[in-house]
Parts: structure tokens; C-alpha cells; sequence
């Protein structure tokens, strides 16, 4: 989400009713007829042409294009005989999501006597505490360390237990960009340091916050801003001392969000209960935002590669496995969403299978496989069994035309994969490389290599049907526990950060922690005895509620600190000691 809204305050106030007071849900949308849209088109280009189109506004997670996306895929699933494999017989597994935020009855700021009011003169953030303080007002500056400077004192000064007023922004940073401007960020440290509250200071026509599109988990004191010429206002009124009362009420939003799954029962009465899954994300940015490459264009997304190319791929594997000879192990198809958000589709399965985690026996996942160039396919994951070498070879040189794959070890990485392996599948993801339209509202459904897709799509395929065998042809995979993370593949809270420490973070949003998906072997999180499946509450003294502030609480620290480290390992809190290393 963009913190820098062209949308004045007197603006916001005009449409402050639509957060304030109670309203319907919004009646579904029509989703648009497949058989207008993929007229002329067959096989996977027909599905990513619906997936893809401007009606269903880029299948943001929890949006009526979502939900007309997941009803397309359940309808295929249907169609080519899929058994539904969700929740309650159904071809879903519907899971609830924050959505946003919107704004109760009761939000007052009182200062020194004078009230402003909400809308016009402020308004708190989606992500701040819903309570009243009544307390001293402190200036805090940017509340930023600098040190060497004079403003380094209020990095230093004493907040606690007041309502700390403090300027946008930081001063070393002169695009705004930096991770300590962000509010958020701003707040976590105002929090640590045990304020009241926090009222920061908008610059010269900065609109305010979007509530609507905040995710993020609440903090535990108000955070609210206001306008520029209010926070004139603000400072002279601090010059002799003020004090005041904040009030916010803030309320969650959620919405539904549904992956949506099919299987293929297995032919083998001793290998039916048996899993091969095969699966993709049809998630995208919806009107873009955060996560976009083109960040202040609010234009559709359409995410043809990113991810109706997968989506696409995971339909046509069925229907051709469908079409032969039955496989001896059963086979679930999915389509995860939530993913641009975090993987959130993916976590969630793992934490509430609908079969037995503990008979899947590998996870192929199809991220980005619509722009094949020069032949040339990227196969993730490689190093999480000794088998998948000889599996893939073979796969790939049964084809008509045979790909060239260039092979990458690591099964943790920014997809649906990362949230298997780290449950200890094996795991493969397929993906024809980034371009110049990735996240982009140019990535759109013309500029699919349709040859190189179909490829993928029969080679996943006969890797999938290699893997479902029970016969000659049968293999069995053994997994492999990765001792060194592979370099430039993400899905770690310290990627980019000289700081490192080696956990896997579940980006799924929970009332309060970090759950972490995996550790790495041989990294400081393993060696202080962190492991999957720990929610990390607390960081070196700060409190955890969520990813940002575990990321904060990281990125304050350097290679070679000490730091305490408390999680929640199966109802008991247990505090670890890990040194921090370097990537």
C-alpha cells in the first residue's frame, strides 16, 4: 500500500460516512460468461484469456474477480470429473482473511481544549489500537536515531506512557522510501518504548490512509495522522506544554477467501491414500498498489503469467491425466490464493489439510510459466530429494521438443512450494523467468508464449504421472533437509539484510506472532533450536505481533549480536538464544 495519496483530507472527510456507519454488503457481481471471453481460444490459453480479462479486475484475494476466478476453476474442475476435494464436499476451502479496516462510532482528538475533528483534521490508521488515552503530549521528532545530530535526542527521550507527536518522514532519506518512514515501522518503535499513543505529522499534501486496503496486524497503542496544516497547528500548541485525550475506534474487516481444489482418486487400492499434488496460485494485484512495480498506476493487473499461466497449466495436467490410464496414486489439483499476499492460500492448506499431509509424496508447483524465451525453463526445488535429477531428465526428453532446464536446489522460495517443503515434501516449481511486464498492469494475456506453456504443461505432467505410478515405472522419492540457502531466492525475513538468522516466515496473518514455516539447517535459527511450527512472540525484549515487526526488530540488530528470541512451541513459551550471522 502507498502511504503518498493524492486525495486531500477535505476530500477523505466528504466520503468519511462509508468507514463510519454501517452499510450492506454489496450485492455479487455478474462474472462474465466464459464462452464470450475464450470464443476462439482451446486449452490453456482459453483459460488464462478468461482469467485475465479487465472484468475480473486482477483476481485480487478476497475481491468479487477472485471469486469469479475460483468459480471458473471449480467449474473446470467439475467438467473434466474431478472429485471435489475441499472442505464440506465442495470444490472450496474457504478460509477468512482481514481485508481492511473501517472506522466505529467513537474517534475524538482533544488538545489543550481544542478539538478537531475526524475526517477533516485526522483520521488513525487501519493498523491502529482501538482505545482512549488521556495523557501529556510529548514532540518526539522523527523518533529516528541519527546519531551525531542534535535530533538524536529524541531517539533517546522519554515517551512512556505518553502521547508522542511525532514528524513524517526521515530526514536522511529524502524520497520517503526507507523502511523508518513508514508509519508502521514508526509506531512498532513507539510501542517498544511503551507510549501512550502516536500522532504523526503529514507533510504539505499528503492525503491520508487508505483503511480499506490496510492488512497489516493492529499495533497495540492509537497511531493516527494529521493533515499539514492541523500539524501547525499541533506544534505551537506543544511550545507551552499540552495535553489531550485520543480516542480511536478501529474494526477489522474480513472476507472470504477460497482455494479451490480437485482430485483424481488413485487406481491402487494398496496406493490410493497416496498424494501427488500439482498446483498454482490464481491470485494476483488486483488494481495494483502494494507488491506493483507501478506503484502510483491504479489500472487493472491482469496477471496473465503471474498467475493465469500456472492456473492454466494445472487444468490442462488434469485433463491429460484424466485422458490415460489412471495413475496408481491419487492425484490433488489446486489453486491457491492469497499468494501475492503471502503465500496465504498454501499456509493455510498445510495448517488444515483436506488429506493426510503425511502421505503426499511430492509438491509441483506451476508460478509464471507463460513467457518461455529460448526454450529455456528454471526448475526450483531440485535439491529436496535425490530423485528429482532423474525424474526430470526423463520427463524432458519424452517430449516432442525437449526444454532446456536449468536446475536451482532450493525448495523455500516466494511461491506455494515454500509452504510444503517446509512440512518436509519434496518439491519442484516450475517458472519461465521474470520480464519487463512482471507486476505490471502490461502483463497481459497476449503476450503468452502459448507454444512454451503448452511445453511446460506436458512436461509437469509427465512428471506428475511419473510420480503417481505405482508400476515398473515407479519411484520413490527421499527427501532431502537443505543444509545452505541458495542465494537470490527469497523466502527469508532477513533476505537482503546483513543480519542473518534463517527462519521461514508464514506470512498468513494471525492475531499476534510470527509462525515460522521452516529453519534453515545449519543457519543461527537451528542452531539456537528453533523449528517449524514455532510462533515467534517476542524479539530481543519486542514484542512480536506480526511479520513487520519481527522484520523490524531483525533489521535493528547486526551480524555477530546476541539476541533472545521467545516463541510458542505446542502451548509453552520457550525462550532460545541465537547469534546472528551473515548471509
Amino acid at each position: 500500500m502507498s502511504h503518498h495519496n493524492s486525495t486531500s483530507f477535505k476530500t477523505f472527510a466528504a466520503t468519511l460516512a462509508f468507514f463510519v456507519a454501517p452499510f450492506a454488503p454489496a450485492a455479487a457481481q455478474a462474472c462474465p460468461a466464459p464462452a464470450a471471453l475464450t470464443s476462439g481460444f482451446d486449452g490453456a490459453m482459453a483459460h488464462v484469456r478468461y482469467l485475465a480479462d479487465d472484468q475480473l479486475e486482477g483476481r485480487a484475494v478476497g475481491t468479487e474477480g477472485a471469486r469469479c476466478a475460483g468459480d471458473y476453476l471449480a467449474a473446470q474442475f467439475a467438467a473434466l470429473g474431478l472429485e471435489p476435494a475441499g472442505s464440506q464436499g465442495s470444490y472450496f476451502q474457504s478460509f477468512s482473511i482481514r481485508k481492511g479496516a473501517e472506522l466505529g462510532p467513537d474517534n475524538r482528538l482533544v488538545v489543550s481544549g481544542q478539538t478537531f475533528s475526524l475526517g477533516s483534521d485526522w483520521v488513525p490508521f487501519g493498523f491502529s489500537a482501538s482505545a482512549e488515552v488521556s495523557a501529556e503530549l510529548i514532540y518526539g521528532g522523527h523518533l529516528l536515531s541519527n546519531p551525531g545530530t542534535p535530533e538524536d535526542d529524541f531517539a533517546r527521550l522519554d515517551i512512556s506512557d505518553k502521547i508522542v507527536v511525532v514528524e513524517w518522514g526521515d530526514p536522511d532519506d529524502a524520497h520517503g522510501t526507507g523502511l523508518r518512514s513508514d508509519p508502521h515501522f514508526k509506531a512498532s518503535v513507539a510501542t517498544g518504548r511503551d507510549a501512550a499513543a502516536i500522532v504523526l505529522l503529514a507533510p504539505v499534501g499528503m492525503g491520508p490512509p487508505s483503511l480499506g486496503e490496510e492488512i497489516r496486524a493492529g499495533l497495540q497503542i492509537p497511531v493516527v495522522v494529521v493533515r499539514d496544516e492541523i500539524a501547525t497547528t499541533i506544534r505551537d500548541l506543544l511550545i507551552d506544554g499540552a495535553s489531550g485525550t485520543l480516542a480511536t475506534d478501529v474494526r477489522v474487516t474480513t472476507a472470504e477467501a477460497r482455494n479451490v481444489v480437485g482430485l483424481l482418486p488413485g487406481a491402487s487400492a494398496t496406493l490410493r491414500n497416496e498424494y501427488v499434488i500439482v498446483g498454482a496460485h490464481y491470485d494476483h494485484l488486483g488494481m495494483g498498489g502494494e507488491g506493483s512495480l507501478a506503484p502510483d498506476e491504479r489500472s487493472v493487473h491482469n496477471g496473465a503469467d503471474d498467475n493465469a499461466s500456472g492456473t492454466a497449466a494445472v487444468i490442462e495436467i488434469a485433463r491429460t491425466l484424466l485422458a490415460g490410464p489412471r495413475p496408481d496414486r491419487s492425484i490433488l489439483f489446486m489453486a491457491f490464493t492469497g499468494e501475492e499476499r503471502g503465500l496465504w492460500g498454501s499456509a493455510h492448506f498445510v495448517r488444515e489439510p483436506t488429506v493426510d499431509l503425511g502421505s503426499v509424496v511430492a509438491m509441483l508447483n506451476l508460478d509464471m510459466v507463460g513467457r518461455v524465451a529460448n526454450d529455456e525453463v528454471t526448475v526450483f526445488g531440485v535439491g529436496t530429494a535425490a530423485e528429482w535429477d532423474q525424474v526430470l531428465d526423463a520427463a524432458n526428453a519424452s517430449l516432442a521438443v525437449p526444454l532446456t532446464l536449468a536446475k536451482a536446489p532450493d525448495g523455500y522460495g516466494p511461491s506455494d512450494h515454500s509452504s510444503f517443503y517446509g512440512e518436509g515434501i519434496p518439491v519442484l516449481h516450475f517458472f519461465s523467468n521474470t520480464h519487463q511486464d512482471y507486476h505490471r498492469p502490461e502483463d497481459d494475456w497476449e503476450k503468452i508464449n502459448v507454444d512454451g506453456l503448452v511445453r511446460v504443461t506436458e512436461l509437469t505432467a509427465r512428471v506428475a504421472s511419473r510420480l503417481a505410478s505405482g508400476g515398473a515405472d515407479a519411484v520413490a522419492l527421499s527427501p532431502i533437509v537443505q543444509e545452505q540457502p541458495a542465494p537470490a531466492t527469497g523466502g527469508s525475513s532477513s533476505s537482503g539484510y546483513g543480519a542473518y538468522l534463517g527462519t521461514i516466515p508464514d506470512m498468513t496473518p494471525r492475531d499476534f506472532g510470527l509462525r515460522l514455516t521452516g529453519v534453515r539447517e545449519g543457519s543461527p535459527a537451528a542452531i539456537a533450536g528453533l523449528r517449524a511450527g514455532d510462533v515467534v512472540v517476542e524479539f530481543d525484549g519486542n514484542p512480536v505481533a506480526d511479520i513487520y515487526a519481527y522484520t523490524y526488530a531483525l533489521q535493528a540488530r547486526s551480524v555477530g549480536d546476541e539476541v533472545t528470541i521467545v516463541v510458542e512451541r505446542e502451548g509453552e513459551r520457550i525462550t532460545v538464544t541465537a547469534v546472528l550471522g551473515e548471509r
